[in-house]
C-alpha cells in the first residue's frame, strides 16, 4: 500500500471571542495555514466542534465555508463530525449532496457507527458524533445506560469492524486521563470514556480537550487541539496541526506541524510602572495589578500599552487577607475625618494617609458644615 496523509484537525470554535474580542480574523489566518499544511494530505478530518455555538452567525459560516471551498478547490476530500458545541442537525444539513464536493459529514445518529468509506477500501473511517447517554438510550432503550461510557460501549458493540482493515475513529470525547483546559464536561466524571474502548482502531482522531496530546498510552489515539488559544488556561499550550501518515496497520506515524499564531494569549503582572514599561503588544493579554495603592484609571491607561487586554485584576496584600476595622469609639464618637481616616486604612493595608490628604478631607468636612449652617 503506498503511504496515506490525513490531516486531523478539531475543535476550530469557529465565531468564538476571547472576552470581548472576535477571533474571526485570526480563525481565517489560522485555517489558510491548514489549507497549506493540507496541499501534502490526501484528506481532512475535522472531530468536531466546528463553530462555538449551536446557532452560529453568518459571518462564522462564511469563514468554514470559505475554508470548505478552499479543500474542495485543491481536490481534498474532507470528514467531518459534530462536537458539543455544534448542532448535529445543522452539521448533517445537506450532506447528500455535499458528498459529490468530496464532503463527507456526519449523519443524524441511528446508534451504530456511520461507514465514510466503500467497503473495498484500504482504509475504513468510521464517524461518531458527540454522544450523550439520553442520546444513544434513543436507540438502546433495552440497555442499561448510565454513563458516557456505557453509552459509547454499546455503539461500539454494534458496528462491524472488519479486523483487516485500517480502521480510523473520528469522535468527539472525554477520553480518561486527557489533560484539560476550561473544556466543559459532565458532573462527577460520568462523561469520562475509557481508551481500551477502542482498541480495535488503528487511529483515533479525537475532538474535544484543546491541548494536543495522545491518551490511553497509545500515539495513535490522539486529540489534534484546538488550533488558536481561547482561553487564558491554554498560555502555555503549543498548538499545531496533526498530520498521520499510514503505510499499514502497523506503521503509523504522527507529525505535528506548528501553528503560526497571529495573536498569542498570555498574562503579565506587575506593578503600575512596570507594566507601563513594557513593550506595546496585540497579543491578548491579562493584567494582574500588584500596586498596594490603586492607581486612578489604570486600567484604561495601561489600554494604550495592551489593547487587546481580555481581563484585568489587582493583586496585593490587602485582598489577599480580611482587614477588620475595630474603631475603640463608636461611629457617633468619631469625627468625619476620624472615620475617613480609618475607611482609607481598611481600603490600604493599614497604611495611613498623608498629612495632606487628611487636610484636604478637614476643609470637605467643615466647608460641609458651613453651608449647613
Amino acid at each position: 500500500m503506498k503511504t496515506r496523509r490525513f490531516l486531523h484537525l478539531a475543535d476550530l470554535h469557529i465565531g468564538k471571542k476571547l472576552g470581548d474580542y472576535p477571533l474571526l480574523s485570526d480563525q481565517e489566518k489560522v485555517l489558510a495555514q491548514a489549507c497549506q499544511v493540507a496541499k501534502d494530505c490526501e484528506a481532512v478530518l475535522i472531530a468536531g466542534d466546528v463553530y462555538d455555538k449551536p446557532n452560529p452567525s453568518a459571518e462564522a459560516m462564511k469563514v468554514f465555508d470559505d475554508f470548505l471551498t478552499k479543500l474542495c478547490q485543491m481536490g481534498k476530500q474532507v470528514y467531518l463530525i459534530s462536537g458539543n458545541h455544534d448542532s448535529a442537525g445543522r452539521i448533517s444539513y445537506l450532506g447528500r449532496i455535499l458528498e459529490s464536493s468530496r464532503i463527507t459529514v456526519s449523519a443524524p445518529f441511528t446508534g451504530v457507527l456511520q461507514a465514510a468509506c466503500k467497503p473495498e477500501d484500504e482504509i475504513q473511517i468510521w464517524l461518531m458524533p458527540f454522544l450523550t447517554p439520553n442520546r444513544v438510550r434513543e436507540c438502546y432503550p433495552q440497555e442499561k445506560i448510565n454513563s458516557y461510557e456505557d453509552a459509547v460501549r454499546i455503539v461500539l458493540a454494534h458496528s462491524r469492524l472488519n479486523p483487516e482493515k485500517i480502521n480510523l475513529l473520528m469522535a468527539h470525547q472525554f477520553i480518561t486521563g486527557g489533560q484539560t483546559s476550561e473544556e466543559e464536561f459532565a458532573v462527577g466524571g460520568l462523561d469520562n470514556i475509557s481508551a481500551d474502548l477502542f482498541r480495535e482502531f488503528d487511529y483515533v482522531a479525537l475532538g474535544h480537550l484543546h491541548m494536543p496530546q495522545a491518551v490511553g498510552g497509545r500515539k495513535t489515539v490522539r486529540y489534534a487541539g484546538s488550533p488558536l488559544k481561547y482561553s487564558l488556561s491554554e498560555e502555555h499550550q503549543k498548538k499545531s496541526f496533526t498530520v498521520i501518515e499510514i503505510q499499514d496497520k502497523q506503521q503509523i506515524e504522527i507529525y505535528q506541524i506548528p501553528v503560526d499564531l497571529p495573536h498569542d494569549v498570555r498574562t503579565v503582572k506587575g506593578s503600575f510602572r512596570q507594566l507601563s514599561e513594557m513593550e506595546f503588544t496585540q497579543d491578548y493579554v491579562h493584567v494582574t495589578l500588584t500596586d498596594e495603592n490603586p492607581v486612578p484609571d489604570a486600567r484604561m491607561r495601561l489600554r494604550s500599552i495592551f489593547p487587546h487586554m481580555c481581563g484585568f485584576r489587582l493583586e496585593n496584600a490587602k485582598l489577599r487577607k480580611d482587614a477588620a476595622v475595630i474603631p475603640e469609639q463608636t461611629p457617633r464618637q468619631q469625627s468625619p475625618a476620624e472615620m475617613f481616616r480609618l475607611f482609607y486604612l481598611h481600603q490600604n493595608n493599614n497604611h495611613e494617609p498623608s498629612e495632606e490628604q487628611m487636610q484636604i478631607v478637614r476643609n470637605i468636612f467643615t466647608q460641609l458644615e458651613r453651608e449647613e449652617l
